[in-house]
């Protein structure tokens, strides 16, 4: 995720102190992964010198000076440049599970244990998503049902690879 982006867009709505823009980012797409303050101030510092924000007010407190930012224009057309371009897919082709199956074959370790580990923790993490998916607003609902659908295919792909095995085990063998 691009953070500069995702704080950009946040501040299209209106100008922000960095205090808001966390708690927004946090709100919406930090569930997970909540947003440090030094990462929000450093981006938005990034993002100041870039000339895609300026400092439209600064407010005395108790601690140290609250900057309010607001967007550009520049900031507004990097923002819907960035909406328009489409993601690269990840296509997984350097996989962690698919070297670590390697491995296991080339070492001799039992590969279809380290598959059925995995399968246990994806299943594991898959029934907290559909729970919290269960309990969830609508938001929840779509960010588990993007990672279950993951999950799934990772699924799909250790069962394939545990049926391919021994032909698997051949071709590195030789």
């Amino acid at each position: 995720m691009s953070i500069g982006h995702t704080l950009l867009g946040l501040l299209e709505s209106g100008p922000r102190h960095g205090y808001d823009l966390k708690r927004a980012f946090d709100e919406h797409f930090g569930h997970d992964r909540p947003l440090h303050y030094g990462q929000v101030y450093s981006t938005m510092s990034r993002l100041l010198k870039n000339g895609l924000v300026e400092v439209d007010g600064v407010e005395a407190g108790a601690g140290p000076e609250r900057k309010r930012y607001a967007i550009t224009d520049a900031g507004v057309t990097d923002v819907a440049q960035w909406l328009a371009r489409p993601e690269k897919p990840e296509p997984y082709l350097q996989s962690t599970l698919y070297t670590k199956v390697v491995l296991a074959l080339l070492t001799e370790r039992d590969a279809a244990e380290l598959l059925d580990t995995q399968r246990t923790e994806h299943l594991r993490l898959m029934r907290g998503l559909t729970e919290r998916k269960r309990k969830g607003d609508l938001t929840d609902q779509l960010i588990c049902d993007h990672a279950l659908f993951h999950l799934e295919a990772d699924l799909r792909w250790l069962e394939l690879t545990a049926a391919r095995l021994d032909k698997l085990a051949a071709v590195i063998a030789r």
